[in-house]
């Protein structure tokens, strides 16, 4: 690359991250209704022999590759059965039934296309290390067929001098399991659907609901909703899209847990809803320190579901259990939110991008409840002339907060620089770096995306930048570089 770079040294480490196409999960398997029928019928014209031999053969290929196979068929095949209108296949024999539940069974290779978009935090569990090292936790975005993207983890040692060793990853990767909310919260989807501009088409569905409703009684009131219009007389176009934004918000909001006997990098947060079929972008995760001492952790996404994106927070204590949310308010509609570690001044504090442009900051006295976002920078320099944006969560340190930032250039070429906010009132920038500290080498310039790095977020340990960094959006490496350096790179800025 031709770029100008800052006069700092970078360290790239030898450990790569590459997408692994044996990283698999199972997922449902749906056709439509008239298919499911001859389906059924096909395998139960099997002899009883042929099937059992059958089943035998379907465990025997795929027992290995996920722990509970036999679960998931009897799921699958409870699901598919009630989708048909009658019950005759209740009483088949257990064999049946998961043979069955095989044919509506699919394998999926999570990050066969692409593994990248990286953020570190500490491990939370500290123990057993030796003196000078840190354990990380490593978030990627995995992209399988169809670009539908998840989250996965790695964990590694990080040394006193800045040199990382991954703990290895297993074979196996599972999907956490749902633990879905009893009760929905009416104020809080009818703040964001009217964000969404959409809560004046459905107000008298939303009317009819107790301030905590559950998801029968919104059906129930759609329901009631529907038989009441006249689509002559109203814009259904309109209706059916409000009718959708809501249960997207619905189907958004949960927790999922993990078995704790899996390891980090078997566990893999997978879209589940109509929120986010089709991708769970760019999680910005951040070790974050409450005013009382209390330590969590907290993850900024992006949820796609194929025409609209969804600003979602992810909190979670020990990378089991996770409460996944919606963010509201007008200051959460655009991608690129990264929390700050704490509170600043007793509110919770943002950068984020919302006009895809320019960085800007918001505070907030409620964790999910963002609006008045405040400029921040504006692209100022050559590297980032088309826009700008953060690369995950600000550092703390002695002399400000070091948020690092990417910028467009060029040729649609992406890079990584820092600017410094002032530690009691981030919404001052009081040093920046007129060069990018990170530039596309030239064996990191091809990929699904060309001549990009970009990180969603690094951490300091000791007196090291561990930056972890994503190659052309197809697969991910880790730079070092000494905080102190990166500091003394920073131009002064006059208030």
């Amino acid at each position: 690359m031709d770029y100008n770079t800052s006069d700092i040294s970078v360290i790239r480490q030898k450990v790569k991250f590459n997408p692994d196409e044996t990283k698999v999960i199972t997922k449902f398997f749906e056709v439509d209704k008239v298919r499911i029928y001859k389906i059924f019928n096909r395998i139960l014209n099997l002899s009883d022999d042929k099937i059992k031999k059958l089943l035998s053969q379907v465990f025997n290929n795929f027992s290995n590759r996920h722990v509970n196979i036999k679960r998931i068929f009897k799921d699958n095949f409870e699901r598919i059965n009630s989708m048909l209108d009658i019950t005759i296949y209740d009483d088949l024999s257990l064999e049946k039934k998961l043979l069955i539940g095989s044919y509506f069974t699919m394998e999926y290779s999570i990050e066969s296309a692409a593994l990248f978009n990286p953020s570190i935090v500490p491990h939370p569990n500290q123990n057993n290390l030796k003196a000078g090292q840190l354990k990380v936790i490593i978030s990627f975005r995995a992209v399988g067929e169809g670009h539908m993207s998840s989250i996965v983890f790695q964990e590694g040692i990080v040394n006193k001098n800045g040199t990382i060793k991954m703990s290895p990853t297993s074979p196996l990767v599972e999907k956490a399991k749902i633990i879905p909310n009893v009760t929905h919260s009416k104020k809080k989807y009818t703040l964001k659907l009217k964000d969404l501009g959409s809560y004046k088409y459905i107000e008298e569905i939303m009317n009819e609901l107790l301030d905590e409703f559950t998801v029968k009684e919104l059906d129930k009131s759609v329901e009631r909703f529907k038989k009441h219009i006249k689509p002559s007389e109203v814009n259904m176009s309109e209706i059916d899209r409000a009718i959708n934004a809501l249960y997207w918000l619905v189907n958004s909001n949960y927790e999922i847990e993990f078995n704790d006997e899996y390891g980090v990098s078997e566990r893999v947060i997978f879209p589940k809803s109509k929120t986010d079929v089709r991708a769970i972008e760019d999680a910005r995760f951040v070790h974050f320190t409450e005013e009382n001492g209390t330590e969590r952790y907290y993850g900024t996404y992006t949820a796609y579901n194929g025409f609209s994106i969804l600003p979602q927070l992810i909190e979670t204590k020990d990378f089991c259990r996770f409460k996944i949310s919606t963010l509201l308010g007008s200051g959460s509609q655009n991608k690129g939110m990264a929390l700050f570690p704490e509170k600043i001044n007793g509110k919770y504090a943002m950068v984020s991008r919302n006009d895809n442009e320019n960085l800007f900051i918001m505070f907030s006295d409620n964790i999910q409840y963002w609006e008045n976002p405040k400029l921040l920078k504006e692209p100022e320099f050559y590297w980032e002339f088309i826009q700008i944006g953060n690369s995950g969560s600000p550092i703390k340190t002695e002399r400000g907060w070091v948020l690092l930032t990417h910028g467009v250039g060029p040729m649609r070429t992406y890079t990584v620089s820092a600017i410094l906010l002032d530690l009691d009132d981030p919404s001052k920038i009081i040093g920046v770096i007129e060069d990018p500290i990170l530039i596309p080498e030239e064996s990191e310039r091809n990929g699904y995306v060309p001549n990009v790095v970009y990180s969603c977020g690094a951490l300091q340990h000791e007196n090291i930048l561990v930056l972890p960094y994503a190659v052309s959006d197809s697969r991910s490496g880790i730079a070092t570089l000494n905080m102190d350096d990166l500091l003394a790179l920073m131009k002064p800025v006059k208030s």
